[in-house]
């Protein structure tokens, strides 16, 4: 059995019975007591449970602070840069004209990634129009791509421009793509974040695209970061590196969101 199936089984296990505890679960799985330590281990680094003397129980569901963006560049980094060459598939399936990208860690890889972007055979060039001046630092030497940078106050804990003129800027913009970072992904709650003023953003962004891809490392999913940016039928595509347990699974079919797995 694949170590991906055993820690799916794992979660559906926790997710019926509040608990899972180490012996009972390598014994049914026919695997040894460590292997399903390491699989805890892996699943806690990912935020999907705590572990515990002798097993592991859910996370706590809310989450209300921030990190800075130098702590998250330091957490899942490969799981995000996986994330974002799925992300860069997507614009190649889909040949958009316009992108708009919020400011995050995640979305900080697909900047990486855009910037790197090849020259289309179109003389068009991709318009990416971005609240984080990081970003578009980061992308705008790339000549297949011009730079919108959106104006408005200058979080330093996010580096994301927020406000009343980003709002503002943002409702009268129509992009093909939005392509968002999240905090957390709950299948009742839907997308969300901790500040109320980069939700405000976000929803914003969500209303000014054709389309919204939303990028999510696993350790989001399942979680609550207090202020709600999208339900999920706004979301048409979620790309993360680990498959979402039942309950947010089902409810992401039910949205009709296409799920990707990096």
């Amino acid at each position: 059995m694949y170590a991906t199936e055993r820690q799916r089984r794992i979660l559906a296990r926790l997710e019926r019975a509040g608990r899972v505890v180490v012996t009972a679960v390598a014994e049914d799985l026919g695997v040894t007591q460590e292997t399903i330590r390491r699989d805890l281990g892996k699943l806690e680094s990912l935020g999907r449970l705590r572990r515990v003397h002798g097993g592991a129980v859910p996370p706590a569901p809310l989450r209300a602070g921030e990190l800075t963006m130098d702590e998250r560049r330091t957490l899942h980094e490969a799981e995000k840069q996986r994330i974002a060459a799925r992300a860069l598939e997507l614009l190649h399936e889909e040949q958009p004209g316009s992108v708009i990208i919020d400011a995050g860690s995640t979305t900080g890889a697909m900047a990486d990634a855009l910037a790197e972007l090849p020259r289309r055979r179109s003389a068009e060039r991709l318009v990416v129009i971005t609240n984080a001046p990081e970003l578009a630092a980061r992308i705008y030497r790339n000549p297949a791509i011009e730079v919108a940078l959106l104006p408005g106050r200058l979080r330093s804990t996010t580096g994301a421009c927020v406000g009343p003129q980003t709002i503002a800027a943002l409702d009268e913009l129509r992009a093909d793509l939005v392509l968002l970072g999240a905090n957390g992904l709950d299948a009742e709650f839907g997308g969300s974040t901790p500040d109320v003023h980069e939700a405000a953003v976000k929803t914003a962004m969500v209303r000014s695209g054709a389309r919204m891809a939303m990028l999510a490392d696993g350790s989001k999913l399942g979680r609550i970061a207090v202020h709600r940016f999208a339900k999920l039928d706004r979301i048409d595509v979620l790309i993360t590196d680990l498959e979402p347990d039942r309950r947010l699974a089902s409810a992401l079919d039910d949205a009709g969101t296409e799920v990707r797995l990096a």
